[in-house]
């Protein structure tokens, strides 16, 4: 999955795939996630976001998607 680079204190790129509904993360420790059932609005919404990180823990992390580690 291609990934865009954001700037975050927290995030390095995220990736989308509109027709499985993954979110792909790779943090700036180096970690690589994806997301499941992620929909696409919460997708642009993160990218759209004044803080990416932020957005990301609020409403990805603690909203209980199912993940697994890359």
């Amino acid at each position: 999955m291609e990934r865009q680079s954001v700037e975050s204190s927290n995030l390095a790129s995220v990736g989308y795939n509109v027709e499985n509904e993954i979110l792909e993360i790779e943090f700036n420790h180096g970690g690589v996630y994806q997301y499941f059932d992620v929909p696409e609005n919460v997708y642009e919404e993160l990218m759209s976001a004044s803080s990416h990180g932020q957005y990301f823990d609020r409403n990805i992390k603690k909203a209980g998607y199912e993940f697994q580690k890359m």
